[in-house]
This record gives C-alpha cells, structure tokens and sequence, in this order.
C-alpha cells in the first residue's frame, strides 16, 4: 500500500479527480445494469411504462458524481489542512486535495465489492437490499425493516473500508510532508476522524 500511495502523489489532482469520477461512474452503470436493472420493482416499472422516468434519475446521478466528489473531498481537505497547519505542517490545500481522493479510491472498492455480492446472492433482490447492504459494516448485522432509517447510513459508515481511508490519509500526509509518521496519525485522529464521526451524529439527529 505504501508504494502505490507514493506513486499517486506523484500524479497531477486533477486527473487523479479526472480518474476517481471516471471509475466511480463504470462502477455505478455496471450496479445499475448488472443489479438494478435485475430487481422486480425495475420489471414492473418497465410493465407500467415508467423507465422512462427511471433512466432520467439515473441519467441525474452519472451527472452529480464529479460534483459530489468536489464538494466531500474539499471538506475533506480544508478538515486535514486546518489540522495539518494547526500541528505545524505545511502542505498546500492542493496537496491536501489530492491526499483526500487517494482516500476515496477505498470506497470504489466496498462499491464494487458490493456488486459482486449482490450479484452472488442465491435470491431475488430488492430495491431495500441494494440500498441496506454494504459490505463489512454493522449493517449487515441488523434487518433494515427492524431499525429507524436515520440509523441506516451511520451503520453503513462503521464498516472496515473506513479504517482503511483513514491509513491512506494518514500514509499521504507523511510521504508528503516528509515528517514523523506519528504527527500524521495526530492529524488524521484529531481532526477528520472526530469530524467524521460527529457528522454522523448529526445525520442520526436530524435525519427525517
């Protein structure tokens, strides 16, 4: 992991972000084609000549990709680099930037992990199992229909991808700032795993 995340701080933001939007946009035309597409409720949409309407929402979700990427990885970045300054760092917003979508190519892999298990499941799937599971997180031990819905993304969000954002954000901090590895896991523990975490409190509270 360490050479792959020293390669890609070698390459340009831009098409690292150019790379990440791309991938994470295939990932989801194959989901929808390979398991939505798959479902009863996408039959019996097609039956009632509503596909239409379902192709168009799908056609607003390839479209807000690169613009959901942007705002999440600069929070993601002003976090870290107000944290990175704060213990004496000095890394470019930039740099922070590209540092946050390393981090992110993690989450390609739960969603592409999660295709392949959604594809293996022996059953029909629903629209309910698509948005519940995610793979390795504590959502898998409960039934969607057995918990409040406000609890469904936090549960989702405690999965073992997570952890190993937070290594690769910590691993590019210290290759790019060249200091003690330690002041790296002070950084990411201090500033964007509390940020994180609390966000998710947030979603808990307010979600209706």
């Amino acid at each position: 992991m360490e050479e792959a995340i020293k390669r890609m701080l070698k390459i340009k933001a831009i098409v690292l972000f150019t790379g990440l939007s791309l991938v994470s946009i295939i990932i989801l035309w194959i989901r929808i084609q390979l398991v939505e597409n798959e479902t009863i409720a996408y039959q019996i949409m097609q039956e009632q000549g509503r596909f239409g309407l379902f192709s168009f929402l799908n056609s607003l979700k390839f479209i807000s990709i690169p613009f959901g990427y942007a705002f999440k990885l600069s929070v993601i970045a002003f976090i870290l680099w107000t944290g990175a300054f704060l213990y004496g760092y000095k890394i470019s917003f930039v740099h922070m930037w590209k540092i946050a979508i390393m981090g992110e190519f993690v989450f390609l892999l739960a969603e592409f992990t999660k295709i392949i298990w959604l594809i293996a499941i022996p059953y029909d799937i629903t629209i309910w199992d698509i948005k519940a599971f995610y793979p390795l997180s504590l959502m898998s031990l409960f039934d969607i229909t057995s918990i409040p819905e406000n609890w469904v993304y936090p549960l989702q969000s405690f999965n073992l991808f997570e952890p190993l954002n937070w290594l690769v954000l910590v691993y590019g901090i210290h290759y790019t700032a060249n200091k003690k590895l330690d002041y790296a896991y002070a950084i990411v523990f201090t500033t964007y795993v509390p940020a994180f975490l609390s966000w998710l409190v947030y979603y808990s509270i307010v979600y209706k």
